[in-house]
């Protein structure tokens, strides 16, 4: 086996055929190039060429015997990064894989499986600190009722929501000057938020607003699409990789891919090196809710509610392995989101969507947070020692199967 220097010729003309290969396949799935700030003639020129999937394998292929037996830590995610496109080309072409085995191809990782009983004895436990008549479901919804941010205060709330991530990231993290987002709000989408990096370390911002939006969803979304999370991850990327050391591979993002595990997984536990539950609850009794005008006695108990609810997010895993595997039908999968992972049935409909336009994306968000908090936990105790492992983590190829201890 070979260690070949990162910065090699070899590497960067596999470089180049794997940003022009994922070009080729965005132009078979509309949501396959989530960002992409290369050459503008190469994106013309994928435009141009029109690539068959067969051909896009075949040349993937060629790229990947290229690589040969190279290893470093760029070689080994550009790898990766090339089967990711194989297997999707697969996909596109009516191959079926299981869950797992797509979960494995597209993001080197699987998640655990567990059964409804694992998750109704959580269930319990919230039963018991929401006692009252009617299911679980129906005493979580109405207590949640009280936690909506209204409408003409969202945007004071997630501005000070993401103000308040930012403060903490750049006491730990050097960002460059002129990094800038823009927040918009958007409907009719099957996510909750999103970022589109733009390059030129600008990104913009969604957030949807079909559903209703919980006060503690504002440091969940300012952390994970904007500071620490999305935003950060993707500037350090242009700033690091691409113009610090010419990796070009970084100058597009194909959504169905092992950097979707490392973007999603550092993005939600962002949220937690961020801020401690000392350190949330008081933000948000302080600032969050006076500005949603919710009363802030009762965030105690809502954090106490929401820590639980957390414990059952493996369920969606499983929920959306059996649903799309055919093991719940449709009607059966939305009973296990509301009376199982807890969710109101308008959420619990739009989840189904997700599931069905993203498949085993699904676990980037829980099983990536798991990996992310895992693999940079090892490298420190202290809170600096975790925010420079967070930063090296999100601004260097390591691959999802690589977190491991």
């Amino acid at each position: 086996m070979t260690h070949t220097d990162s910065n090699s010729p070899s590497l960067a003309g596999v470089a180049e055929r794997y940003v022009k290969l994922v070009l080729a396949m965005g132009r078979h799935d509309a949501s396959y190039v989530d960002a992409y700030y290369g050459p503008p003639e190469w994106q013309a020129a994928a435009l141009e060429q029109q690539q068959g999937l067969r051909d896009i394998q075949a040349a993937t292929n060629e790229a990947l015997a290229l690589l040969g037996d190279e290893s470093c830590l760029r070689a080994n995610n550009l790898r990766k990064q090339l089967q990711a496109v194989l297997a999707k080309a697969e996909m596109l072409q009516g191959v079926r894989l299981d869950f797992d085995t797509e979960s494995a191809r597209l993001y080197d990782a699987v998640s655990p499986h567990q059964s409804r009983a694992h998750y109704e004895q959580l269930v319990g436990e919230i039963d018991a600190l929401l006692p009252g008549a009617g299911t679980v479901s129906d005493r979580i919804n109405a207590f949640r009722r009280q936690f909506i941010i209204p409408a003409d205060k969202l945007r004071a709330v997630m501005d000070a929501a993401i103000r308040a991530g930012r403060e903490r990231t750049l006491q730990y993290i050097a960002l460059p000057e002129g990094e800038d987002f823009v927040l918009e709000f958007v409907t009719d989408k099957p996510w909750s938020g999103y970022n589109w990096y733009k390059g030129n370390y600008q990104s913009v911002i969604q957030i949807n607003t079909d559903l209703p939006i919980y006060i503690d969803r504002a440091v969940d979304l300012g952390c994970h699409e904007a500071y620490p999370g999305h935003h950060v991850y993707n500037v350090l990327l242009e700033r690091d990789l691409v113009r610090g050391r010419g990796w070009i591979e970084y100058c597009i993002y194909p959504l169905y891919s092992p950097q979707s595990l490392i973007a999603e997984g550092t993005a939600n536990y962002g949220i937690e090196l961020s801020f401690t539950e000392a350190e949330r609850l008081d933000f948000e009794q302080q600032v969050l809710y006076p500005l949603a005008g919710i009363d802030p006695a009762l965030a105690p108990r809502y954090a106490q509610l929401n820590s639980l609810l957390a414990r059952l997010s493996y369920a969606d895993n499983d929920i959306a392995r059996q649903y799309l595997e055919g093991g719940l039908t449709r009607e059966e999968a939305l009973e296990w989101l509301v009376n199982v992972r807890l969710y109101p049935a308008e959420k619990s409909a739009q989840r189904l969507q997700f599931y069905d336009a993203m498949g085993a994306y699904v676990i980037n968000y829980n099983l990536g947070q798991d990996m992310a908090k895992a693999y940079v936990e090892r490298q420190g105790t202290t809170r600096e020692a975790r925010w420079a492992a967070f930063r090296d983590l999100m601004s260097s190829p390591r691959v999802p199967s690589a977190l491991r201890a």
